[in-house]
């Protein structure tokens, strides 16, 4: 399943001899002041913001750079193998699009999340749907093609509910179910509360909750007749402080893998386990829920060693195919982009996402090209040196 990866250059050089010069930037930099521009304010300030004075979003971004990958010559990596093994699955990249709970409105036509599920059947780079979206489950699902979708669960209150949502899911053909452990509450995020804007509150990104039936049942009137009591009623019922307690009904509600997101410290890892998950999820929410705690970069060494035979993916500060590979030689299975992807959907929707997804998988495979890793399983925490 070896993809050449790297050609993404030869198509851009080729087209600069017809004279034809692309039409997104080429780095994070530019994606970003790209969706700075086309974005409303008080959608750039949700999606670009951190926790705090984001002193851990800087921190996950700046870990990267802690670490160096040692070229390797006379290695004759003429071709690449990125492809992973991942619940059953051989999966032709090892990246994948972490869940965002806004990108729904990421879209000049807002409707993010159906752009998003069109760029990973292009790509073949699967994608986690949110629970907060702008369309059903089911259409996000629908637009998937033959690559491989998750549906991530903020867990409800209402134990029903959960079930329904895992249910629907299940129907609708995603291939595992990964549950955020760090957003029962809202964490402090001073540019969401400068502009007074939390978008779900607004009625946003809610289309999961008010197409449920059990969600419809609680309530008096149809989302459609009193929307203010629908996002009321979701208020009440979003967030769950889950416990080790609630992991038995948690794998109960599914036969598909079992994925828990915000896993950061090894005897959580080995709990899980215990529990009976297929995969356990490092990230720290991209330094979005909580300020002045490790980077995630720096927790994944040793989650990774937690966790064994068991998978580990990763997501938070990744944003570039450098970042991605030293991420897989710390023993990473998958790696997650969050923003880079996010912007690129602002940019040019399904095309401005294909386009930063294919730029992080070229510089990746390139990257591994020059410095003489021919696959993933040659990169090892060893071809890692701490550069500071």
């Amino acid at each position: 399943m070896s993809k050449a990866f790297g050609s993404y250059q030869d198509e851009i050089y080729a087209a600069g001899l017809r004279g034809i010069v692309s039409s997104y930037p080429m780095t994070y930099g530019g994606w970003e002041a790209g969706a700075q521009a086309a974005l409303p304010p008080s959608v750039w300030s949700y999606v670009t913001g951190g926790a705090g004075n984001e002193h851990t979003q800087r921190a996950n971004v700046a870990a990267f750079e802690d670490w160096g990958l040692v070229p390797r010559m006379f290695v004759g990596a003429a071709q690449r193998d990125l492809s992973v093994e991942l619940f059953r699955m051989r999966l032709p990249t090892p990246l994948f699009m972490a869940p965002v709970g806004v990108i729904g409105l990421c879209a000049q036509d807002g409707h993010g999340d159906l752009a998003t599920a069109r760029a990973a059947a292009r790509t073949g780079v699967p994608m986690i749907a949110s629970t907060l979206t702008v369309d059903p489950l089911e259409a996000v699902a629908a637009e998937l093609g033959g690559t491989p979708g998750f549906f991530q669960l903020y867990t409800p209150t209402d134990r029903e509910l959960a079930a329904s949502l895992v249910q629907r899911a299940e129907a609708a053909g995603f291939r595992g179910i990964v549950v955020t452990l760090d957003t029962w509450v809202t964490g402090w995020r001073p540019r969401d509360l400068e502009t007074g804007n939390f978008p779900q509150l607004r009625g946003n990104c809610l289309a999961n909750y008010t197409s449920d039936p059990v969600f419809r049942s609680r309530l008096e009137r149809s989302p459609e007749e009193d929307p203010v009591a629908a996002v009321q009623h979701w208020s009440q019922v979003f967030g769950n402080p889950l416990t080790w307690d609630d992991l038995p009904w948690l794998r109960s509600l599914t036969t598909l893998p079992l994925i828990v997101k915000g896993i950061c410290h090894p005897e959580d890892v080995r709990r899980a386990k215990d529990g009976g998950v297929d995969a356990v999820y490092c990230s720290n929410h991209g330094g979005r829920q909580a300020n002045g705690g490790l980077s995630a970069l720096d927790a994944l060494p040793a989650v990774v060693d937690a966790a064994g035979d068991l998978p580990v993916l990763f997501d938070s500060g990744v944003r570039s195919g450098t970042d991605a590979v030293k991420a897989l030689a710390l023993g990473a299975t998958a790696v997650g982009v969050g923003r880079p992807y996010a912007y690129g959907l602002a940019l040019g929707g399904t095309e401005g996402v294909v386009h930063v997804l294919r730029s992080i998988l070229a510089e990746a495979d390139l990257t591994m090209a020059v410095d003489g890793y021919p696959d993933l399983a040659a990169l090892t925490p060893q071809a890692l040196h701490r550069t500071r």
